[in-house]
């Protein structure tokens, strides 16, 4: 196919990206505004549904580098497809655990551990997607509007997951979702490809385009490189400053509907609405961050657009959460902890960039073993916070994560995404001027 404007089906798999990533979240963050219900029916108090939460965690954190790997292996199109339909069976599952067994909470720990194992797929194989298909220049936006998803999803979760509980039960939103998840499936294996020469809507302008700002190593299998991303700075940089971001962002996952209901004393309508409060911000801080991370690193260099931005977010970020815990009139506390969670998405596509800067062919297993830590973060704040509230209080849980950001924020400043995991040609990266 040849023409003289540039097709844009890059973009257009980005967006499909981006729905599939805000399914993820509708997915895993249904059950947080479900939970009010459930834990009335299966008599269960706060911390041990927070056992259930981590259960999807550890399962989540378990098959990242697994996911990873298969990315590579087996391209996105098909891993994502496969992921879909998958945890389509699990959400359903979620409903179908009676309340009245005698292991009912063990059960649900497992479908939700299970629901993980599905999920892990998304992130690392969206990334192989945009290491394949997204030129340097424009990752920064492309991971924007990827993890835009992941606000978009949540905070459609409170209103739509609300209504549903309202009009058939709480067990009616997880069918719903697996429904949503099965013919998003079908969409993506129908449109998507694994490189942009295998799709026939790519024309040569756009290939060229792409292939000018890609790494001229060959995407050939080779043997992962263990020892070279076990032992480099910027890895377990990334790793420790994901697990801050993931520590932080489960508080609002996980507990922020059930803080408004129960700390704040929100009635379900008024928490659905602000609760939405988190997500939009999230939606519009990955969309502001991924385009300041592409200006910026135009303008001075890849380690200020990727790192220099995620370290003003953190500080941002602890600033907020220290805030607006601390403040009694109930939408201001609500909006001041949202620009908490806008924030810290502001650094988002810096750190999937990142990981498709500094690893090539390998992107699906770094952004994996990265991803690990967010979700250990997460896994400890979903059974570590209510325990913090109900000993020392909300304003306690949110300090907490306000530290423990801030701890990410120095792990940043060790990240320079100039420095590959593997050498490569200079023209990797010559897209992105480094800084002088």
């Amino acid at each position: 196919m040849s023409s003289t404007v540039r097709s844009t089906v890059r973009f257009q798999l980005v967006f499909l990206l981006f729905v599939i990533s805000a399914i993820a979240f509708l997915d895993r963050t249904n059950i947080s505004v479900a939970g009010v219900q459930m834990r009335a029916e299966y008599g269960i108090d706060k911390i041990r549904l927070g056992w259930v939460f981590s259960a999807f965690l550890i399962g989540y954190a378990a098959f990242q580098v697994p996911a990873g790997w298969l990315a590579a292996q087996i391209g996105p199109r098909k891993l994502l497809t496969f992921a879909l339909v998958w945890w389509g069976v699990f959400s359903i599952a979620t409903a179908l655990v009676p309340p009245q067994g005698q292991h009912a909470i063990l059960f649900l720990a497992l479908v939700r551990f299970g629901l993980g194992i599905g999920e892990a797929a998304v992130y690392p194989a969206g990334n192989q997607f945009v290491s394949r298909w997204i030129p340097a220049q424009e990752r920064g936006k492309a991971n924007g509007l990827i993890f835009a998803g992941v606000g978009a999803g949540s905070g459609l979760t409170p209103p739509l997951i609300t209504a549903i509980i309202a009009g058939a039960g709480w067990r009616a939103s997880f069918y719903v979702c697996a429904a949503i998840g099965i013919v998003a499936a079908l969409v993506w294996y129908t449109t998507a490809r694994d490189r942009p020469q295998d799709h026939s809507s790519v024309n040569t302008l756009e290939r060229a385009h792409i292939e000018a700002g890609l790494p001229a190593a060959p995407e050939d299998t080779v043997a992962i490189p263990w020892r070279a991303i076990l032992s480099s700075r910027n890895m377990w940089g990334l790793f420790l400053s994901y697990f801050a971001f993931g520590y932080v962002i489960w508080i609002f996952f996980s507990w922020f509907f059930i803080y408004l209901a129960e700390a704040r004393g929100l009635d379900l309508k008024s928490s659905a609405l602000l609760g939405m409060a988190p997500f939009l911000a999230m939606t519009a801080g990955c969309l502001i961050g991924g385009v300041l991370n592409d200006i910026i690193s135009r303008r001075f260099g890849l380690y200020w657009g990727r790192s220099g931005l995620a370290m003003v977010s953190f500080v941002l970020t602890g600033v907020f959460l220290l805030i607006g815990s601390r403040v009694d009139n109930v939408p201001l506390a609500v909006m001041t902890l949202a620009l908490g969670g806008g924030a810290i998405y502001l650094s988002q596509s810096a750190f999937w960039s990142v990981t498709a800067d500094i690893a090539g062919r390998h992107t699906g297993v770094v952004s994996g073993v990265m991803n690990v830590g967010c979700q250990v973060g997460g896994a400890i704040t979903s059974t570590l916070t209510p325990w913090i509230a109900a000993e020392y209080g909300w304003v306690a849980a949110f300090g907490t994560g306000a530290t423990i950001v801030l701890v990410g924020t120095v792990a940043w400043a060790f990240v320079d995404p100039r420095r590959l995991i593997e050498p490569a040609p200079e023209a990797a990266l010559s897209a992105v001027p480094a800084p002088a």
